[in-house]
């Protein structure tokens, strides 16, 4: 018994301590901070996607609440706070209730490895492993979304959490291989001039990886206005000049895993009513909403850490620097948490950008979209990086300094760079369906076309006789007006529906031609 008391009281006291720490502490103060900001930052998005998208459109958007509409997500913050929390009888009700939680807490936990500016973040700022880390929390939502779609015992939510769950699991694995190529340069560039770090050995720390998107050398080096814009400050070293097509492919799958357009399938509301949010109303829904719109903030800070050199701006490397004074300093600080907010909210713009331009996909084109382009596409990347270098390093390119960095280093770059360039251009610029007529009619002959009346192949050919006065689809191809070739096309049409099983009707156009080799209904 008096044992059991000693160990009691020293495991008390020790509770007590680490409580009463200067690190708890600090801890407490900056988890505070944190979710503030993403719940602020909330809230600046969601009225700024209201702004934005109304402006795309023509529209005048929130005018009603303050003034020009500014307070309207303000009232909408007290709206949800004073719903009533309503749900279904026969939910799983712990599943249900836990949910929102388990898919927020990882939008919080993620910010413990980012830093805002050199010396402002949460203890977990310099952990080694910032990369994995992040990629952990992010695969984290996952449980969440499918508690919810469980929990809800609604088939609509049920549903809309396993579109999610395959969806995001998919995304999850480029993502991941689009950061490997940042982490095979760092690894290139540790310990040759110019660069920190033990040769050959690179970094998957977030807060190292923005070093090395600095050089040390620029324009005009010794001057004290130079000086002051370029210290710590030079964007013809970030990493999305050589690896564009990753920073690319990384914020579309940022885009997927936040359920955001054209990836929104999961909350598709004219098939799945809300997805798996389809149950839940009042302060439990904000959460899930305030979830998507703070993994929209950490995938944007990702990205602006890892290719947009996170903090550096005008003056932060110069009044951070050592023996400088201490307002100095915090000054400096102050503008590097300026600068890094206003590069995540740019990204967070884009995805603004995306929502009112893009339309929806299908499930069958989001998949193959990931297994099928985006997955290859991260790997082709990562071995040809390896490849590059080896060449490079093969040559024998002695290391003298250029530049402020190593020739060898600068070269690696310099064709890495114009390589994925070239990369992002043919990936950016590829047809989706090929100029080949027959490649084009057997594709659309495998995909379903649900936004075209299936018509039986007999009433073909009356429907291609009158195809003569439509704005035509494809351009390169000739005119055919003629009633026999009209007849032509649609035994063609017939022939495919027959062959397949499947009902095909060619769609009026002015060119039945390539009525017939695209505009195939098919189901």
């Amino acid at each position: 018994m008096h044992v059991a008391m000693v160990l009691g009281d020293d495991i008390v006291s020790q509770l007590l301590h680490g409580i009463f720490s200067l690190q708890f502490l600090q801890f407490v103060i900056a988890f505070i901070s944190f979710f503030g900001f993403v719940m602020i930052s909330a809230m600046i998005l969601i009225l700024a996607e209201r702004k934005v998208m109304a402006w795309m459109q023509d529209r005048l958007g929130p005018i009603h609440v303050g003034p020009w509409g500014l307070l309207q997500t303000v009232a909408d913050v007290g709206k949800l706070l004073m719903k009533e929390d309503i749900h279904a009888s026969r939910i799983d009700r712990a599943i249900f209730l836990l949910a929102p939680s388990v898919f927020l807490a990882p939008v919080i936990a993620a910010f413990a490895v980012l830093s805002f500016s050199p010396y402002l973040g949460l203890p977990g700022t310099a952990l080694a492993t910032g990369i994995v880390y992040l990629v952990a929390m992010s695969s984290l939502d996952v449980i969440g979304v499918i508690m919810a779609g469980w929990g809800s015992n609604n088939k609509y939510s049920l549903i809309g959490g396993l579109r999610s769950a395959a969806q995001m699991i998919s995304y999850e694995l480029p993502l991941v291989l689009a950061l490997v190529g940042v982490i095979m340069l760092t690894s290139v560039l540790a310990g040759t001039p110019g660069y920190k770090g033990d040769s050959g050995i690179g970094t998957i720390s977030v807060k190292e990886i923005i070093n090395f998107q600095s050089w040390p050398t620029w324009p005009f080096k010794g001057t004290p206005f130079f000086d002051f814009l370029f210290e710590g400050f030079t964007p013809w070293s970030w990493f999305f000049l050589v690896q564009p097509l990753m920073i690319i492919i990384y914020y579309t799958c940022g885009l997927a895993e936040t359920n955001r357009a054209p990836f929104d399938l999961p909350e598709a509301e004219s098939e799945l009513v809300a997805g798996y949010l389809t149950e839940y109303s009042g302060l439990r829904w904000a959460f899930f909403f305030l979830g998507e719109y703070g993994n929209m903030t950490i995938v944007s800070a990702i990205a602006t850490s890892l290719f947009l050199g996170g903090w550096s701006g005008p003056g932060v490397g110069y009044l951070t620097a050592p023996g400088m004074a201490v307002g100095w300093q915090v000054l400096g600080n102050i503008l590097g948490v300026v600068y890094f907010i206003l590069k995540v909210y740019l990204l967070c713009g884009v995805f603004i950008w995306i929502r009112s331009t893009l339309p929806r996909l299908r499930a069958d084109q989001l998949m193959q979209f990931a297994w099928l382009i985006l997955i290859p596409t991260t790997l082709g990347n990562i071995l040809l990086t390896g490849l590059i270098y080896l060449v490079i390093s093969g040559l024998g390119i002695s290391n003298v300094v250029i530049l402020g960095v190593g020739l060898s280093s600068l070269v690696f770059l310099i064709v890495t760079a114009a390589i994925n360039w070239i990369l992002l251009f043919v990936f950016v610029s590829s047809p989706t369906y090929p100029n080949n007529p027959a490649a084009r009619l057997a594709i659309c002959l495998r995909e379903p076309c649900h936004d075209i009346p299936v018509v039986p192949f007999d009433k073909a050919s009356s429907i291609a006789s009158s195809c003569v006065s439509v704005v035509p689809v494809f351009h390169s191809l000739p005119k055919v007006d003629s009633s026999s070739a009209a007849l032509a096309v649609a035994t063609t049409c017939s022939n495919a529906s027959r062959s397949t099983g499947r009902s095909a009707v060619c769609v009026c156009s002015r060119r039945v031609e390539a009525c017939a080799h695209r505009r195939v209904a098919c189901a």
